[in-house]
């Protein structure tokens, strides 16, 4: 699995090893995590790298001490094609060797040739490549069409969902015994949306997956699991409230509006209420619970749960397609532009990450963008095969 990620990283992956990679990702939420954390670690070691330090030693304990999360060490045993195969997952041990096999293999000629070559992009989602996918009950892959025919069917060969433009929409007819899930993958770069059985709208944006009932069974709650960020607009249904679950919250309604924001590699979670009432209960604290008004925003501080009052409009705006930034943090706002643009952010000048930035975008491309964030503080950046490269100006090196 070292050697895939590997090559996966290098965008050298073939097709039978892309196959490998994704089985093992979908085969536990404990894979899942290891993959995140790969990719982080990988981000942050590009960082320094890019930044010219070259001590392996320094360069690794730079990596550690800005590790958002504890490394742990374990070890599994795993079952991968019929074959057992010991896989150590992320931590220190593991880190430590991996700094190494991200400097000779990931930064490669880079680091013995800056002019020879540059460094391709990490593709965060794994099936970026692809476009917007889904995966079926039974674990097939289905690619939604760009010519909007998309035609979802179970396992009878019953059509349960139709594309409709950008939109999947689900059929309301009468529920099963058991649940049956879908799994929706969006990349970066794009946004989609979905009706779900029980007319219950979905906007999903960029680097988001939605996991959800093909259709709602009676008797039971209407629970679907998001990683990523999607604004809800829940058909009300007092008999069967609709409950959204993330890796540290759950956000309980009955019928309402609102944004959940829950990617794994920004390590935070955050509920947006627009209209009605949620209560979002922490799945890190036992039986802490927060109820939300219009307006409202709950979040983590500490690992417990808070409200607080903000604007909407800064947390809905993507709905729309637009960016809007209203005294964020260049260090926060560089994750969204990550995934609206679907490129790699390399951000070598640390003291862009404490500037704080108001604006609003709709049609600029990520070189408008840029240029309009130079008006704040001075840097230099290139772009080259989807990776922006930021570095401190010429004159004050």
């Amino acid at each position: 699995m070292l050697e895939i990620l590997s090559v996966y990283i290098s965008k050298e992956i073939n097709e039978n090893e892309f196959s490998v990679l994704k089985d093992w990702i979908n085969e536990s939420p404990e894979n899942k995590k290891a993959f995140s954390d790969y990719i982080l670690f990988y981000k942050k070691t590009k960082q320094i790298l890019f930044a010219g330090n070259i001590d392996k030693d320094k360069a690794w304990q730079k990596v550690v001490s800005q590790l958002d999360t504890p490394l742990k060490v374990q070890e599994d045993v795993l079952a991968l094609n019929e074959t057992k195969i010991r896989f150590l997952k992320i931590g220190s041990v593991f880190l430590k060797y991996a700094a190494v096999i991200l400097i000779l293999v990931s930064v490669g000629y880079f680091y013995f040739d800056k002019e020879a070559i540059s460094l391709k992009p990490v593709l965060e989602n794994p099936i970026s490549q692809e476009g917007i996918t889904l995966q079926l009950a039974n674990g097939d892959i289905q690619v939604i069409k760009e010519d909007g025919s998309t035609q979802v069917l179970d396992a009878n060969g019953t059509v349960v969902g139709t594309q409709k433009g950008n939109q999947l929409v689900y059929s309301n007819a009468a529920a099963k015994d058991t649940l049956v899930y879908n799994t929706i993958k969006i990349p970066y770069g794009k946004r989609f949306e979905l009706q779900l059985s029980d007319g219950t709208n979905v906007h999903l944006n960029a680097g988001t997956s939605l996991k959800y009932p093909v259709r709602f069974i009676k008797g039971l709650n209407r629970q679907v699991f998001l990683n990523g960020e999607a604004y809800f607009d829940v058909t009300k249904d007092p008999k069967h409230p609709f409950i959204v679950g993330s890796n540290d919250m759950n956000v309980k309604v009955l019928g309402t509006k609102f944004n959940m924001t829950s990617y794994q590699e920004d390590a935070k979670t955050y509920t947006v209420l627009v209209e009605g009432s949620v209560a979002a209960s922490s799945k890190v604290v036992a039986n802490e619970e927060v109820l939300l008004k219009p307006g409202n925003r709950a979040f983590f501080e500490n690992k417990h749960l808070k409200t607080e009052a903000v604007d909407v409009r800064k947390y809905i705006a993507w709905v729309s397609g637009e960016l809007m930034f209203i005294d964020d943090s260049f260090g926060v706002i560089t994750n969204k532009l990550e995934r609206k643009y679907n490129v790699d952010i390399v951000n070598n000048y640390e003291e862009l990450n404490d500037i704080m930035i108001t604006a609003t975008f709709k049609e600029e491309n990520i070189d408008q963008v840029l240029k309009t964030f130079q008006t704040y503080k001075a840097f230099n950046y290139t772009i080259n095969n989807r990776v922006v490269t930021i570095n401190r100006p010429q004159k004050m090196k």
